[in-house]
Parts: structure tokens; sequence; C-alpha cells
């Protein structure tokens, strides 16, 4: 009788260690499900203003956009993906370089290098886009 006693007791306690555990892996998902959409769409500059990020990788310094830090009436940030690996996912990089807009939080425009990994856009029509948000916001 005490060892039926003590069996029906182990049972009990598994039950309650598998729940606790499936509980712990809930609060868990849900708190990264938090943490992931409020970062989702975030600049990388962390500012309220206009940004331009070029998303690039270290085995494609060659076709590196030279010419980003002389746009004009925004500020500008570079990201390698090959060491910030998790940027590439949460920005949707699927091709280097890559060159973000964003204004704020949110990503207003987006140019994107060819096949043979070149950026195809100018400094002109990247500048023009910046132009067109500010002019959008008056």
């Amino acid at each position: 009788m005490i060892v039926l006693d003590m069996l029906k007791v182990e049972k009990l306690i598994n039950v309650e260690t598998n729940n606790m555990k499936k509980i712990k892996y809930i609060v868990l998902l849900l708190l990264f499900m938090i943490l992931a959409s409020s970062a989702s769409g975030q600049s990388p500059c962390g500012n309220d203003g206009l940004c331009v990020v070029q998303f690039n990788a270290g085995f494609n310094e060659a076709n590196k956009v030279k010419w980003l830090g002389d746009l004009t009436d925004c500020e500008n940030k570079f990201i390698d993906i090959q060491t910030d690996a998790a940027a590439a996912g949460k920005y949707k990089i699927v091709v280097v370089p890559t060159i973000l807009i964003f204004n704020g939080e949110e990503e207003v425009g987006r140019f994107q290098a060819n096949i043979m990994m070149k950026m195809e856009a100018t400094k002109d029509e990247v500048q023009e886009k910046i132009d067109e948000i500010i002019m959008e916001d008056f």
C-alpha cells in the first residue's frame, strides 16, 4: 500500500514538473516575442531623424558605397553583417550592399545591389529620396 502511494506521489511530481517546464517555455517564448516585436523596424541609429544605413560584409569590401558620408540632412551608419549577423535577419538584408533609409523608426527607402553585389543606385538618387522625405514632413 505504501509502495502504491509512493508511485502515485512520484507520478504527481513528474506531472507537476513537466507542467512547470511547459509554463517556463511558454513564458520565455512570450518574452522573446515581445522583445522581437518591439525591436523590429527600429532604426539602428536610434533617433527620430533621418538615418541612412549601409549594410555590407567584409568579403564585399570592394563594393562598399563610399559616398554615403557625403549625403546631407541625415545621419549615416555602416553595419557589417559578417560581424553582426543578427542585423541581416532583423532588417531583411538579402544582398550586400543594401542601403536603408529610416525616418524615425520607420523604414522609408531601400536600395539593393545587383547580382554582382554592386550598388546601382547613385548618390543623387539616394539624396533625392532623402529630400523627398524631408519635403513630405512639411
